[in-house]
């Protein structure tokens, strides 16, 4: 009877605990890189002058992807034809897409300094079609979310789209929402958890 009791007890108490998601991909050990990912790391400092952290301590095991994929972010982020204004809200349009809360919160905050009206970013967050953008940002958020829905863009959104930010422009939209859903694949498959003390800044979408 008490061995019943503890098992159903102990049955409640999983069941009431939060689910907590396992770093399946924590950072490597220094002491155990291979000579590929001590060069990766070192190539990754020279351009950041920061520390590998997030989605880059999973892509470590694959250093040549990872070298590959900051020199794409880079960019991306810094040199693209798009304004950071609009890139950070095609990255949000993204996070959100994949509810990835780390990419969300690196990015939000970088979405509010370079101008985007944070009653768009709530309405992202919270899965609506924000009303009130600018004109490019409406544009891009139809380019994004045809692309992403339909798998295709229409002829009249992809006019649009070339007569406002030109055929490179196009082009490094489809990058950055291609180059941080990869992103948000390895976070959400690695299940990287967010710096300490950080808050989950999207709710799950029903399913």
């Amino acid at each position: 009877m008490r061995v019943a009791l503890a098992l159903a007890t102990a049955v409640l108490i999983c069941a009431a605990a939060p689910a907590r998601a396992q770093d399946r991909m924590p950072p490597i050990a220094s002491d155990t890189l291979t000579e590929a990912q001590k060069k990766a790391v070192e190539e990754f400092k020279a351009a950041r002058s920061v520390e590998i952290s997030g989605p880059f301590i999973p892509l470590l095991r694959s250093p040549e992807v990872l070298t590959r994929a900051r020199a794409l972010s880079d960019y991306l982020r810094y040199r693209s034809a798009l304004p950071p204004r609009l890139s950070e809200f095609v990255i949000l349009m993204t996070a959100r897409a994949w509810t990835q809360n780390y990419e969300w919160n690196a990015h939000e905050p970088l979405a509010r300094q370079a101008g985007l009206n944070p009653a768009v970013i709530k309405a992202i967050a919270e899965g609506r079609r924000p009303e009130g953008m600018a004109d490019d940002e409406e544009i891009l958020f139809a380019l994004c979310d045809e692309l992403r829905r339909n798998q295709s863009v229409s002829d009249q959104t992809y006019a649009r789209a070339v007569a406002k930010f030109g055929e490179q422009g196009v082009i490094d939209t489809i990058g950055l929402t291609g180059y941080y859903t990869m992103i948000a694949m390895v976070l959400n498959t690695a299940r990287t958890p967010l710096p300490a003390g950080a808050a989950a800044g999207l709710a799950a979408f029903p399913r």
